[in-house]
């Protein structure tokens, strides 16, 4: 069993309409219960929009352990119901980008997650609040949520984590420069007014839009958000940052303003959608907190991403 958990009873849900999620549900349930993982209860969800009444189904029922298998979607729903409570989460990644994953050093084979939820360590993560939505990796305004309105189920299967790329061109030729301001309710940072955006992102996580950093120094247990918003400058310019959005060292350059903060309030001209985790759910103007130590999860024993 995980270092640091009791675990008594387990429940396995899997969101079949992930990328690969059909030919994982049998084997994961499998493998878990040859590694000694007490399974009591499974789901194979072929309507993702069930998994919030599943979810509560498992808490209800004692569960001490939800093993999810699904993508980044998955996890920022999921993480509303297990928010604050000691229910730890257990994580098989089968999505497109897997950015909650790779922050946290989980293993993408399918093998390797499942030994990692019977052999890891428990680890208290951070999560973001944007409104009354929790979320895992990243919050966008901008070009990232066009990103997510040009990213169709057609191009995920087909290209894969390469769609993000492809859907990324395609969103920055439809884009709209936009108008922010920001203010930090905690006093940490003085207000900032800014013309001509491209994007502001409101991380938690390390990665978003399958593997691009939202900040070298980004942590999931640092108590704090990293904010950054990127201005449209010559098209010289835009391609620097766009070349190191990889490694995270686009922080550096000109056009972009970074902020690291618990609080942060964000209003735009004009309004706008807000893309969290991949989910357009809400629009500005939008408050954004940490909300520290807030889910138990499963990670690699000697993964260094969280305490």
């Amino acid at each position: 069993m995980p270092e640091g958990g009791d675990i008594r009873r387990a429940a396995v849900v899997v969101n079949t309409l992930s990328r690969s999620g059909e030919e994982a549900y049998a084997r994961a349930v499998r493998l878990l219960r040859e590694l000694g993982v007490p399974v009591m209860e499974t789901y194979a969800l072929r309507k993702p929009e069930r998994l919030p009444e599943v979810v509560e189904e498992v808490l209800g029922g004692g569960c001490d352990l939800l093993v999810l298998g699904g993508g980044d979607g998955s996890v920022s729903t999921v993480v509303d119901y297990l928010a604050g409570r000691e229910t730890v989460l257990g994580l098989i990644p089968l999505g497109t980008a897997n950015d909650f994953a790779r922050t946290l050093e989980i293993p993408f084979e399918l093998e390797a997650a499942c030994r990692t939820i019977a052999r890891g360590k428990v680890v208290d993560v951070d999560l973001g609040l944007a409104g009354d939505n929790y979320f895992v990796n990243v919050a966008t305004v901008g070009i990232g949520a066009e990103v997510t309105r040009a990213l169709s189920p057609q191009l995920k299967k087909r290209f894969g984590s390469l769609a993000y790329p492809v859907a990324a061109i395609k969103a920055f030729f439809r884009h709209e420069p936009f108008s922010a301001r920001l203010t930090f309710p905690d006093g940490d940072h003085d207000p900032v007014e800014l013309e001509r955006l491209l994007q502001v992102a409101v991380g938690n996580g390390r990665f978003y839009g399958g593997g691009l950093a939202v900040s070298p120094e980004a942590g999931m247990d640092d108590k704090r958000l990293d904010v950054y918003a990127i201005r449209m400058g010559r098209h010289r310019d835009l391609l620097g940052v766009l070349r190191y959005l990889r490694s995270g060292d686009f922080i550096k350059q000109e056009n972009v303003h970074q902020y690291r903060t618990r609080r942060v309030c964000l209003e735009t001209e004009p309004e706008l959608p807000v893309n969290i985790d991949g989910e357009v759910v809400a629009r500005t103007p939008q408050e954004f907190r940490v909300v520290p130590d807030a889910l138990r999860v499963v990670v690699p024993p000697g993964s260094t991403a969280a305490r």
